[in-house]
C-alpha cells in the first residue's frame, strides 16, 4: 500500500436541512497514513461532514470517492465495510458488557454470526489491545473503566473491523494531559500502519502535537487547508473565527485595596484550611485536577455547599455564607460549571433567564414590570455581545458561547461585588471565549472581584494575575501568573517537577 495514496476524496459536498445549507460545497482529501485535523467553531458543519463521510447523512450534492472509486448513496453499513469507523464523544460502548464483548461485537454483527464465540471474542480483544498497546482486563465490565480506557475499547473495536479511516470526534474533551499523550502515541501507531486518521478538535496546542494536515471549516465551507506548519496561532484563530483576535495577557497594577479575604476555609471531605486574598484589580485563578477541591471552593463561596468553618471578609467586612440567599444578599454571583443544568432555565426566554437572579428589582406593587425587563435584557444582549434576535426566544436556541454570555449577564444584572466563574469558557468557541475574557477584565476595572476556576491552563495564565493550585483539598498558596508557563503549571498540578517522559 502506498502511504500517500488518497483514501477519501470529497468534491463539492453540499448538505441542506429544510432549506438551511449546513455544508456549502466542501472539498476534502484524506491520505492513508495521514493524521488530518478538522477544526471549526460550533455550528461550522464539522458534525454534518462526519455524518456524510460515515453514511449517516446523504449529501444533497457532490461526489464521494473512496480509494479512487466513486460511491453512490453511501449508507452506514457500506461505510463500515469500506473501512470507515467513527468514534463519537460518547464512544457508543455497552457499559454492561465486558471489554472483550464490546470489542468483538461489531465483528460478530458484520460476519452475521448467530452466536457469540466467547473464546474467539477474548482472543480478538487481546490481539487488538496488543496492536495499540492498551492494557486492560478483557473480562472487566466496561462501566468500570475510566473515560480514557472506554475510548481505548472503542479504538480496538474499530481496528479489528479493518478500519482504513478512523474519525475521532473531539477525542480529548474528557481526558487529562497524561491521557492525551497516551492517546497520541496510539494514534501515531495507527498512522504507521497506514490507517488514515481524522481528528475533530479546536484546541490548537493539541492539534500541533499530533496533526500532519489541518482543514478549517467556517459556516459550512472549508476556508483553509494545508500542512500544520503553515498555521501559526494568529492565522489559525483568524481562519477559525473570521476575525483578528488579539490575545492579551492580563497583568494589572498592584493594589492593596482588599475585595475578598478567605481565612482557614474548611469543609470536611472537600477542602481544608484554605486561605487567600483577592485585591482590587486581581483576577484569581483556581485550578487543580478533578476532585482536588477546586469546584467545591466555588460552591462554598456561593453557599451551595457552605464551608463548615473559616472566615470570609468582603470589602473588609466579615460575612457569613450559609446559603445561596446569603451569598446573593452579599452581592456574590456564581457562574456554574454546568450551565445547562445549573445556570439556565432552558425552556424559558432569554429575558426570563437574564432577570432570574434580580427579579425583585422589577416588582412594583406586587406586579412585574415586563417592559422594563425587556429593555434591560435588550441592553445586556447588546452590551455583552450576544447574537440573539430579541429577548423573546428560548435561551436553548442560542449557541454555547452566546448562552454563556447571558449566564454572565444574569449575574452582572445583580451588580455583584464578587463573581465566581467555574469553567467560564468550557464548550465555547474561540471568538466567544475572547469576548468573555474582555468582559471579565472590564468588570475588574470597574472594581468587581473575579475568581476563575478552570483546568484550561492557557486561559488561566492569560486571564489571571494570581493562580492558586488545589491538591487533595489543600491550597498551594498564591503563584504569580507572570512567572509561569503552561508546562510549569502542568508539572505543578501533577506534582512533578522533572520532565515527564513516560
Amino acid at each position: 500500500m502506498e502511504m500517500n495514496e488518497v483514501f477519501l476524496k470529497l468534491e463539492g459536498i453540499k448538505k441542506s436541512f429544510g432549506g438551511v445549507e449546513a455544508l456549502k460545497g466542501v472539498d476534502l482529501e484524506i491520505k492513508k497514513g495521514e493524521i488530518h485535523c478538522l477544526a471549526g467553531e460550533n455550528g461550522c458543519g464539522k458534525s454534518t461532514l462526519i455524518k456524510v463521510i460515515s453514511g449517516a447523512h446523504d449529501a444533497t450534492e457532490g461526489n464521494i470517492y473512496i480509494e479512487g472509486k466513486k460511491i453512490e448513496h453511501l449508507n452506514p453499513i457500506d461505510a463500515i465495510r469500506l473501512g470507515i469507523q467513527v468514534i463519537y464523544q460518547d464512544f457508543a460502548v455497552f457499559p454492561n458488557l465486558t471489554v472483550a464483548e464490546n470489542i468483538a461485537m461489531n465483528r460478530a454483527l458484520m460476519t452475521g454470526a448467530k452466536k457469540m464465540d466467547w473464546k474467539k471474542a477474548r482472543e480478538l480483544a487481546v490481539m487488538a489491545m496488543e496492536q495499540i498497546g492498551a492494557h486492560m482486563n478483557p473480562d472487566i465490565l466496561v462501566e468500570r473503566l475510566s473515560v480514557a480506557n472506554k475510548q481505548m475499547v472503542a479504538i480496538c473495536r474499530a481496528i479489528i473491523n479493518d478500519a482504513k479511516l478512523l474519525i475521532l470526534d473531539e477525542p480529548t474533551t474528557a481526558l487529562t494531559a497524561k491521557e492525551v499523550d497516551k492517546l497520541n502515541i496510539i494514534i501515531r501507531r495507527l498512522k504507521a500502519k497506514g490507517i488514515a486518521i481524522v481528528i475533530v478538535n479546536h484546541k490548537l496546542d493539541e492539534i500541533y502535537g499530533i496533526a500532519d494536515k489541518l482543514t478549517i471549516l467556517r459556516n459550512g465551507e472549508n476556508v483553509a487547508n494545508g500542512g500544520i506548519e503553515e498555521f501559526d496561532r494568529t492565522r489559525f484563530i483568524k481562519d477559525l473565527t473570521g476575525r483578528d483576535i488579539v490575545e492579551t495577557t492580563y497583568r494589572p497594577e498592584k493594589s492593596t485595596e482588599e475585595i475578598l479575604r478567605v481565612e482557614r476555609f474548611t469543609r470536611n471531605g472537600a477542602f481544608e484550611d484554605v486561605s487567600f486574598v483577592l485585591n482590587k484589580g486581581d483576577v484569581l485563578g483556581i485550578t487543580g485536577l478533578l476532585g482536588s477541591g477546586r469546584s467545591e471552593i466555588g460552591d462554598a463561596l456561593f453557599g451551595l455547599a457552605p464551608a463548615e468553618s473559616g472566615k470570609v471578609f468582603l470589602n473588609e467586612k466579615e460575612i457569613s455564607i450559609k446559603s445561596i440567599e446569603d451569598a446573593m444578599n452579599h452581592k456574590i454571583g456564581y457562574v456554574p460549571e454546568d450551565r445547562l443544568t445549573q445556570g439556565l432555565f432552558l425552556d424559558r426566554s432569554i429575558q426570563d433567564n437574564t432577570v432570574a437572579a434580580s427579579i425583585s428589582k422589577y416588582l412594583i406593587k406586587g406586579k412585574l414590570d415586563h417592559a422594563k425587563m425587556y429593555e434591560v435584557t435588550k441592553e445586556w444582549i447588546k452590551k455583552i455581545g450576544c447574537i440573539a434576535p430579541s429577548p423573546n426566544p428560548d435561551i436553548r436556541t442560542l449557541s454555547g458561547g452566546n448562552a454563556q454570555k447571558m449566564v454572565i449577564a444574569k449575574w452582572l444584572n445583580t451588580e455583584p461585588k464578587l463573581l465566581v466563574l467555574n469553567g467560564p469558557t468550557v464548550g465555547v468557541d474561540v471568538g466567544s471565549k475572547s469576548d468573555i475574557h474582555m468582559i471579565l477584565h472590564d468588570l475588574v476595572k470597574a472594581g468587581v472581584g473575579i475568581i476563575i476556576i478552570s483546568d484550561d491552563l492557557s486561559e488561566l495564565i492569560q486571564n489571571c494575575n494570581k493562580i492558586m493550585i488545589m491538591k487533595n483539598g489543600k491550597a498551594s498558596g498564591m503563584l504569580e501568573a507572570a512567572t509561569l508557563n503552561e508546562t510549569e503549571l502542568t508539572h505543578l498540578l501533577s506534582g512533578k517537577k522533572e520532565d515527564n517522559n513516560e
